[in-house]
């Protein structure tokens, strides 16, 4: 029973923690604090106390220096008589109307020889303090207590005592708050290197893989968590670099069974069943072009200075798939800026991403209808169509790779969208979809101008 009643209280024990911030710095801080007011506390206590202290050492060896005083006063006469001869320069500081300093002298039994003051007996109350010596007179021994009036004391020490808890908490609590302050720099300081780590640790994801915690300056204790994540991002890089390049060598593989499946199928007497296979094969091929292409984009490496004419993109675009289109029996128009656009980006990945969008809304919009390419001087394009729109569920979705909404059909493999988002994640931009009012969905993909910097984010 003892020893379950131990395990509890210990467990007790250890339920009890400071409040759960978030924050290292936070946590540290919030335990300093109460750490200072502890000491602000009791730190004026402790001094409070020693300073009566010494005080009381200081009076009891007074009291003392006196009553040796007075023993060179006491004299012991041929027939065994004690005598004591105290001087008027004396005489005034014990006398009662002064009041402040009081003596007994007594021998060894005891028995009360002198006095000070008129009452016979212990000169000791609660005002009053002192101290003894015993002294060998001859063959006599003599005990003389001297005793101060506490009510009496010094003007000055009385002072020092009233008022020391004030001042001395007036200073301390200034100190404690400068040393907090002091202490808080010092701590910012200290885990500044963790925040540079933090911060280089959140630009990680699966297209900057190649990232690593520095253990520069880190804190001794805190470079094995660091190094153990470096070598799982080891591990993780390896696994994308393998899954990257199953993705580009399965796509190069099929490229040849596709090409000799295509000559083939020309042969075939049945136009009919010739056109359907050679539609599938088509459809094959553009999944095929896609997973090239996400494989270029796991490996894209952007400089940081170069730029690209964003309108100069989109017809390039346009006019490359407006034969797709009409085909569709829809249209397709380049609005928006007259004058080119410069952005940071790589013109063949930007025309990549502005492609699939465009393809995507002649997909969806509906016939004899037309999508609008519109290109601001902002740095963005607009991608609008007349389709169903995007439910808001899947506004994300959309999006992920190989993610279709209706698995029944055959026009696509869901790798566009993915493509688009891979190429404004290597380009620090954003893309994002909303619903038009009279119907249709926009996509909208957002740039930085090459005039806002000559850095850009990329992969490096």
């Amino acid at each position: 029973m003892a020893g379950a009643g131990s395990q509890n209280g210990s467990q007790g024990w250890r339920g009890v923690r400071p409040p759960s911030f978030k924050s290292l710095i936070s946590r540290i801080v919030f335990l300093h604090i109460i750490a200072v007011a502890v000491v602000a506390i009791f730190l004026p206590l402790v001094l409070f106390w020693l300073l009566n202290s010494e005080i009381d050492q200081l009076h009891r060896a007074a009291m003392r220096a006196q009553a040796e005083t007075l023993a060179e006063r006491i004299a012991v006469g041929p027939d065994g008589k004690v005598t004591f001869n105290l001087p008027d320069s004396l005489r005034g500081l014990y006398s009662e109307a002064y009041g402040r300093y009081q003596y007994d002298i007594r021998d060894a039994g005891g028995r009360l020889l002198f006095s000070s003051h008129k009452k016979t007996g212990n000169v000791e109350s609660e005002s009053i303090s002192g101290a003894d010596v015993t002294q060998m007179i001859g063959d006599t021994m003599v005990r003389i207590h001297v005793a101060e009036d506490l009510s009496h004391r010094d003007v000055i020490t009385d002072d020092i005592i009233s008022n020391f808890f004030r001042r001395v908490g007036w200073i301390t609590i200034p100190i404690l708050l400068v040393l907090l302050a002091t202490d808080i720099i010092i701590f910012r300081r200290a885990i500044a290197p963790l925040w540079k780590a933090s911060e280089k640790a959140s630009a990680i994801g699966p297209a900057r893989t190649d990232i690593r915690l520095p253990t520069e300056q880190i804190p001794r204790e805190i470079v094995p968590l660091v190094t153990a994540v470096n070598q799982a991002l080891d591990r993780l890089e390896d696994g994308f670099r393998v899954q990257r390049q199953f993705t580009a060598d399965a796509a190069h593989q099929l490229r040849t069974p596709l090409a000799i499946l295509r000559t083939r199928i020309e042969t075939l007497g049945d136009a009919a069943a010739r056109q359907a296979l050679h539609d599938d094969i088509e459809a094959m091929s553009r999944i095929v072009a896609q997973l090239l292409e996400i494989a270029e984009l796991d490996t894209l490496v952007l400089d940081p200075g170069e730029t690209a004419d964003l309108r100069a993109v989109c017809a390039e675009v346009v006019g490359s798939i407006a034969p797709f289109a009409i085909a569709q029996h829809k249209d397709i128009a380049l609005k928006g800026a007259e004058a080119p656009v410069m952005i940071h980006g790589n013109s063949e990945m930007l025309q990549r991403a502005v492609f699939n969008l465009a393809e995507n809304a002649i997909k969806f919009t509906a016939k004899e209808t037309s999508v609008d390419i519109e290109v601001g001087d902002d740095g963005s394009v607009r991608v609008r169509d007349c389709g169903p729109g995007v439910a808001e569920s899947e506004r994300e979705l959309i999006f992920q790779r190989f993610w279709r909404r209706d698995r029944q059909r055959s026009d696509g493999a869901g790798l566009g969208l993915s493509i688009v988002r891979g190429v404004a994640d290597d380009h620090a931009a954003t893309v994002a979809v909303d619903n038009l009012p009279g119907g249709g969905a926009e996509f909208t993909l957002r740039f930085r101008l090459a005039e806002e910097g000559a850095s850009a984010v990329g992969r490096s």
